[in-house]
């Protein structure tokens, strides 16, 4: 009976990503009549498919593709995405190849966070078995987080709009994907490929390296050493080959040599990529310093661009320091805390709270990640909220900037206050995810200790 289950997920799994193909497919053919490229929530000025284009024509004309500062992407994503721009299919819509391949990537990084959920699904096992929990699991229905996942991922609107706005954001996830699947299954060379990779296109996925850290040196899913401990010396049996692995430094060590062996290899490219046009120096100052000092104040689903443009220009950089600063300050706390959860520390990570240039394909990223962890979030409160008002800011948003920009009814406080709910929508999906996993592991020492939850351990 378990195994026919098993066949029925499977065989429902693979006809919702077989459909959702096919609706790309179908979309691929109406693009011009949808003009989601030209929209500010689904491109910016480092994923806009014009602005590629752009720095590829300016190269083809033996200029610098960072001049005129239209481009700020990486120049590997321009030697590879940008004769996409221009190739033609006769008889075919335009940009038929590039939008292939944002469909190939969206479904790659749905495999890879189907295979890294079942990875976790297996740890938080194993997990439990160490603390001998072994009836909680067969009798409590455990949906599979790999499953759950991928399909949010592949079936979430924005992951869609994002595809069909031909924006590189899927190729940026698709890296962010390959790396944690890669620390998940202890694939370390294609870890630190996917954490240079995604770091050098955005900058911001840099950030990983510390949920990376632990997932190499603990495990996916890693139980606290003292609660073990704990346990038996109640029971007065210690099963030391149950006992939780210690931090390990070997791997992190390998990881490291591993990222400054791919970050040299990508800079080599780089320089001779740009070897005519003023060399690596100019590739950081139009990528990584476009991105830290916010040029670009054109309207986006982000905080930023509003803000620095009411900021008097003498406090301009010290609010880029706290704006920048302030991810850290949200990351390390909730290190310490959520150290034996790196993967739900890799989702709060990728959250686009603070983003110089946000779109959705961030906010499609971390909605997938978050469905790995769909069992222990399962009691977490305003979830319908949550859900009603991401459906609402999602028309509105494109309404206000109509209303603002086309029509001159309104002024940028029409579009600025949804990008201020879609913010604070954000916070609060954060906010309420980590309580609902610190209540979940709470539970979980409730059963392993056999005292009440409210009880001091």
């Amino acid at each position: 009976m378990e195994k026919l289950k098993k066949k029925i997920r499977s065989f429902s799994f693979w006809n919702w990503v077989i459909a959702s193909i096919i609706f790309r497919l179908i979309l691929i053919y109406f693009p011009n009549n949808l003009n989601l490229s030209s929209r500010p929530e689904v491109s910016t000025p480092l994923t806009s498919f014009r602005r590629l284009s752009e720095g590829y024509w300016l190269k083809q004309l033996s200029m610098s593709p960072y001049a005129g500062s239209m481009y700020h992407g990486s120049p590997l994503l321009l030697s590879l995405l940008g004769p996409l721009t221009v190739k033609r299919i006769e008889g075919q819509p335009n940009h038929l190849l590039y939008s292939l391949v944002s469909v190939i990537a969206d479904v790659v990084s749905a495999m890879l966070i189907r295979a890294t959920g079942q990875n976790l699904q297996v740890a938080y096992f194993g997990t439990l078995k160490s603390f001998d929990l072994v009836k909680q699991i067969e009798g409590s229905e455990v949906h599979s987080p790999g499953d759950v996942a991928a399909l949010i991922y592949l079936c979430n609107p924005f992951t869609i709009v994002a595809c069909m706005g031909l924006s590189t954001s899927p190729i940026e996830n698709m890296a962010v994907i390959l790396c944690l699947y890669g620390a998940c299954s202890r694939l370390i060379p294609l870890a630190a490929f996917g954490w240079v990779i995604a770091t050098h296109m955005s900058l911001y996925p840099a950030i990983l390296i510390i949920p990376v850290i632990f997932l190499l040196g603990r495990g996916p899913d890693a139980p606290p050493r003292k609660l073990f401990l704990q346990m038996h010396q109640e029971k007065g049996v210690l099963n030391q080959s149950k006992l939780p692995p210690c931090f390990s430094w070997g791997p992190i060590i390998h990881f490291a040599f591993w990222a400054l062996l791919w970050s040299v290899y990508v800079l080599v490219l780089c320089g001779i990529s740009l070897k005519q046009f003023g060399g690596l120096w100019e590739m950081f100052k139009s990528t990584y310093g476009f991105i830290l000092t916010v040029e670009d104040l054109s309207p986006n689903i982000g905080v930023l661009w509003y803000f620095f443009a009411e900021v008097f220009e003498f406090f301009w950089n010290f609010f880029l320091i706290v704006f920048h600063a302030n991810i850290l300050f949200m990351i390390l706390p909730l290190a310490i805390r959520l150290h034996h959860r790196p993967c739900y520390l890799a989702y709060v990570a990728v959250c686009s709270m603070l983003k110089s240039y946000p779109s959705v394909g961030d906010s499609a990223l971390y909605s997938g990640l978050l469905g790995w962890f769909v069992n222990e979030l399962s009691d977490m409160q305003f979830s319908l909220f949550l859900f009603c008002g991401y459906v609402g800011v999602s028309p509105l948003s494109p309404v206000m900037h109509n209303l603002w920009i086309w029509r001159g009814t309104g002024n940028a406080n029409f579009y600025f206050a949804t990008t201020m709910v879609y913010a604070c929508l954000q916070i609060v999906l954060v906010v309420e995810g980590v309580s609902a996993m610190l209540n979940h592991d709470r539970k979980l020492r409730s059963l392993i200790t056999g005292k009440p939850r409210d009880a001091k351990s």
